[in-house]
């Protein structure tokens, strides 16, 4: 599974952020597509009103799978934790 530059991906956490806009996936040899476990930079393009993430924000993200029991396949992204980010 491949998500290319541009694609719109569904979040699945808590942070407020509906849909995302896949900018650039992060690494030197990644190419202009991104996998599995793979560190995106993204845009928020929805977001709940109530949620600590706003429409326009930039942010990074990693790609994971949809559960085996789904209908249809999707990309789910999660939200790098501050451990993770090297902050």
């Amino acid at each position: 599974m491949a998500v290319m530059m541009r694609s719109m991906l569904e979040v699945a956490d808590n942070s407020g952020a509906r849909k995302l806009q896949m900018i650039l996936p992060l690494g030197g040899s990644t190419g202009l597509s991104a996998g599995l476990g793979d560190v995106i930079t993204a845009s928020v393009k929805e977001a709940a009103p109530e949620g600590q993430t706003k429409k326009g924000t930039v942010v990074k993200a990693v790609i994971g799978a949809h559960p085996q029991g789904a209908s249809a396949p999707r990309r789910h992204l999660h939200p790098l934790r501050p451990e993770c980010r090297g902050a």
